[in-house]
């Protein structure tokens, strides 16, 4: 690629290049927070674009730079339609276009909502397998059947093969039925059984994840819920802040998630404080901090989604795509410079 190239990779090889790499993109995420835990980062506030009288469509932009080896900026711009699955389409839609630190220059453009749900899976894994503390879970609850929980169920059965059975719940109870038949197709001797109530997943395994379009908290009690349960609060909005308060929080970064009425939010609203957020998870990571505060606590993993794990994702995808060939280049995007043109 020349100065004034640019590369665009489209969905299919976003996919391609990302396939069986799970665990190369956990530590790549686990990476990515610990450097910006050293302050090696650059991370504005998500930027929320809505629409008058409509609460639950939205597009969000996350701008980031990520040094200390990363070197690179870029920004993923991501769409959030639920009323989409009604005509066919994907609740997401994406792009992420990544800069050069050097001189700030357009360098790709790709597809994001792969992006944007791989890394969400791989930060959900890497926070189950870090904070279930070396316990094992054969059994994984689910809420919310759509694409971000699928995702996270591959990368759970990536780090944790002993995982055999999967108990879900969807609003929806056909995308429920759906999603089993997705999971036993794409994952080998597992299991899933589609359940009628969110109550019946709370106590059906130590390990909860939570992934739904809710804009508004619904789960109010955990009193169910097994002692040293670890939930993944993926979608922010389910729980109460009655619940946040109650419980064992950790975060990816608590000036993020403390915003944008999410259940941290609403907690921190409540209680006038932050004081019962515990940790960040590159605490936990880098030793700084426990897995939990006591035993049998009920952990809970309230991750904003931060821009630095797309443009750490992005790399991998932009590098993997220039040395296999694919993608398209498109030679002199970028103009010619005006002090050049005589």
């Amino acid at each position: 690629m020349h100065n004034n190239d640019i590369i665009i990779l489209k969905g299919p090889e976003v996919k391609s290049l990302l396939a069986g790499r799970e665990i190369e993109l956990m530590q790549a995420v686990r990476m990515a927070y610990e450097t910006h835990a050293r302050g090696e980062s650059s991370l504005p506030h998500s930027t929320f674009l809505r629409f008058p009288n409509n609460q639950k469509d939205r597009i969000i932009a996350l701008p980031a730079y990520l040094g200390d080896g990363w070197e690179i900026a870029g920004i993923k711009w991501v769409s959030s339609f639920p009323g989409n699955l009604e005509i066919g389409l994907d609740r997401a839609s994406a792009l992420v276009v990544l800069n050069s630190s050097r001189t700030g220059r357009p360098e790709a453009i790709l597809e994001g909502s792969i992006i944007s749900a791989k890394r969400t899976a791989a930060s959900a894994a890497l926070a189950a397998q870090c904070l279930h503390n070396g316990n094992k879970a054969d059994r994984v609850g689910l809420i919310g059947c759509g694409l971000i929980n699928f995702e996270i169920v591959r990368f759970l059965l990536a780090a944790q093969p002993e995982i055999k059975q999967f108990v879900v719940y969807d609003l929806d109870s056909a995308r429920g039925e759906q999603f089993g038949r997705k999971c036993r197709k794409a994952f080998r001797e597992v299991e899933v059984e589609a359940v009628d109530d969110v109550r019946t997943v709370l106590r059906s395994s130590t390990l909860i994840s939570i992934a739904t379009t809710a804009v508004s908290p619904y789960i109010d009690d955990l009193s169910e819920i097994s002692p040293g349960s670890v939930i993944l609060h993926v979608s922010l909005r389910d729980l109460s802040p009655e619940v946040i308060l109650s419980s064992d929080n950790v975060v990816d970064d608590a000036d993020h998630v403390c915003r944008a009425q999410t259940s941290i939010h609403l907690a921190e609203q409540l209680a006038g404080n932050r004081h019962f957020i515990r940790c960040a998870l590159s605490d936990i990571l880098s030793g700084q901090a426990d897995a939990r505060s006591h035993a049998g606590s009920t952990v809970i993993f309230s991750p904003f989604g931060l821009g630095i794990l797309d443009l750490a994702v992005s790399k991998l995808v932009r590098d993997l795509g220039l040395k296999q060939g694919l993608g398209t280049i498109i030679d002199s995007f970028l103009p010619e410079s005006w002090a050049d043109d005589d």
